[in-house]
């Protein structure tokens, strides 16, 4: 029994190992692409949201900082625009490659590097929009209650949207390891 059932582990396990050899290195490009602009906008979405409603719940009783406090959710939509500019380098990595060296070890390399790095950016920049909204938030109420502290907590704002930045930086450098077969 023993033998068998590590005979089916096995088998398991390399069931699993070929089925990710098997995938297009494009489909793992296209997903990486996706996943870099999807999340990083989902990031975005997500911080505006949080943001925008301490913001309009503050103004209420200030009206003054509504104004002032529109810097944090430009701060969340720096984070879908990582998210582009990201996606469209890692479209311009993408090169044709005849069908024969569609499975070479480099187009695996290259599909997963772009994969790896559009992960990468992606789920940066949905922490980095969370906490971007969350500052902001804070900045908005702590605001409407003593404006000197407005940019004591934008200073800590600006700091939060720098983990989107090394996001973009570390994902640049990934996708950098992405080299196609040369067409012969």
């Amino acid at each position: 029994m023993d033998a068998m059932s590590s005979s089916a582990m096995l088998s398991e396990a390399s069931s699993w190992s070929r089925a990710l050899v098997k995938i297009s290195p494009y489909t793992f490009s296209a997903v990486g692409i996706a996943i870099s602009i999807g999340v990083s906008v989902l990031g975005a979405a997500w911080g505006i949201y949080i943001t925008g409603s301490s913001l309009i719940g503050a103004a209420i009783k200030e009206p003054r900082i509504t104004s002032k406090n529109l810097i944090s959710v430009i701060f969340c939509e720096a984070v879908a625009i990582y998210g582009v500019i990201v996606a469209i380098i890692l479209q311009t990595k993408l090169e044709s490659v005849p069908q024969a060296s569609i499975y070479a070890p480099e187009s695996l390399r290259a599909g997963y590097a772009i994969f790896a790095s559009g992960i990468i950016v992606g789920f940066a920049n949905l922490v980095c929009g969370l906490c971007v909204g969350i500052i902001g938030s804070s900045c908005a109420l702590s605001d409407a209650q003593n404006s000197t502290l407005f940019v004591k907590i934008l200073v800590i704002e600006i700091f939060g949207s720098a983990l989107g930045l090394f996001g973009v930086i570390v994902g640049i450098i990934m996708s950098a390891q992405a080299s196609w077969p040369s067409k012969v």
